[in-house]
This record gives C-alpha cells, sequence and structure tokens, in this order.
C-alpha cells in the first residue's frame, strides 16, 4: 500500500497476529455492534418459517410481500445467514434420567433409541440455521426507528423478527472470523 495511511495499516498488520485486532469493533452492547468510526451495526434477527409447506397462492403471497418489503427498504443493508451449534446435551441428559427411572422395557426401548438418536445428531455437529438483517447507523434514534421499521415489515410478510442480542452478533462475528467452525480458544476446563 501506498501513502502514510497505506503504511499506518500495513505496521499494524504486521504487528498484530490476531484477525480481531485488525476490525473496528470497540464492543457490542444492548444488540449492538459500537465501531470505532462510531458506526453502529445491528438488526433484527427473523424466525424461520416453511412456506412450503403452504398452498401456492399463500406462498406466492408471501413472496410478493417480501419482495415489496425489500423494495421499500430505503438504506443499504445485509442479509445474514449464520450457522449456530445445536446443544442438546442437557435434553439427552433429562433422557438418561428418565430411561433409568423406567422400568417398562418397551418405553425403555423408545427412550433408548431417542438416545441413540441424540447422540448421532451431536456426531455430525447439527447446526441450526438463523436469519439476520443487518445494516450500519450513526444516529441512535434512526437505529431504534430502522429497527422497527424492519419488525414491523417483516410482521405485514407474516414473519416474526427481533432485535439482535450480544449473543447473535457474537455467533455473526464468530461465523465470519472463523469461516463457520467453532473454536474453542481460551476455554477454562475444570480439574
Amino acid at each position: 500500500m501506498y501513502g502514510k495511511v497505506g503504511v499506518q495499516i500495513m505496521a499494524k498488520m504486521v504487528t498484530s497476529k490476531y484477525t480481531e485486532d485488525w476490525l473496528p469493533v470497540e464492543a457490542i452492547q444492548n444488540g449492538i455492534i459500537l465501531l470505532s468510526d462510531q458506526n453502529r451495526v445491528t438488526g433484527v434477527k427473523i424466525v424461520p418459517r416453511n412456506i412450503f409447506i403452504l398452498d401456492p397462492d399463500s406462498q406466492n403471497n408471501v413472496l410478493i410481500s417480501l419482495r415489496n418489503f425489500y423494495n421499500m427498504l430505503d438504506f443499504e443493508f445485509w442479509l445474514v445467514v449464520a450457522d449456530r451449534p445445536v446443544d442438546i446435551s442437557v435434553y439427552l441428559s433429562q433422557l438418561q434420567l428418565l430411561y433409568n427411572n423406567t422400568p417398562d422395557p418397551a418405553i425403555r426401548k423408545l427412550i433408548s433409541a431417542d438416545i441413540q438418536k441424540g447422540n448421532s445428531f451431536m456426531n455430525n455437529n447439527v447446526v441450526d440455521t438463523e436469519y439476520y438483517i443487518l445494516f450500519k447507523e450513526k444516529n441512535l434514534e434512526m437505529l431504534q426507528k430502522k429497527v422497527r421499521l424492519l419488525i414491523n415489515g417483516l410482521a405485514g410478510c407474516g414473519l416474526s423478527a427481533a432485535q439482535t442480542s450480544n449473543d447473535d452478533l457474537r455467533v455473526i462475528l464468530d461465523n465470519f472470523l472463523n469461516g463457520g467452525q467453532t473454536t474453542e480458544f481460551g476455554t477454562v476446563l475444570p480439574l
């Protein structure tokens, strides 16, 4: 890179071995990513809905509503799809307790089949796919207005949405930085 700014960027890249140090992320608070340039990134998490179980007319109505909704938005936004690992270990523990406390062999066989199916899910790294619409905004009042617009517009399409949480934003960043692979760096294990 050339020029004073390019030299500064290259110097920072050489001195830091962590990708996170190159990002302009200052903090994640109240469902908002605070950037070093005073911009804020937030959005909504959309609850998935399988429209393909609806009749063809209802499917078309949802698709037309979504097209009109997207065309109505007059600001830059990103559609993001993120995979979040599914943890069913608590559910498997409850099934094991139920299995241990059930004397009926037929019920034990059914519970055992559920435990085996759950273990196969855990061994195959099953993920839950989540959908987001994110945007960037400096003005906090305008940010809140856009979040309400997204939630209400999606409700008009028959979809439920809520503002992103801190955890949602961390999952999105983790997926972006690690290519969707879960990392365990820095995890403290009990002795």
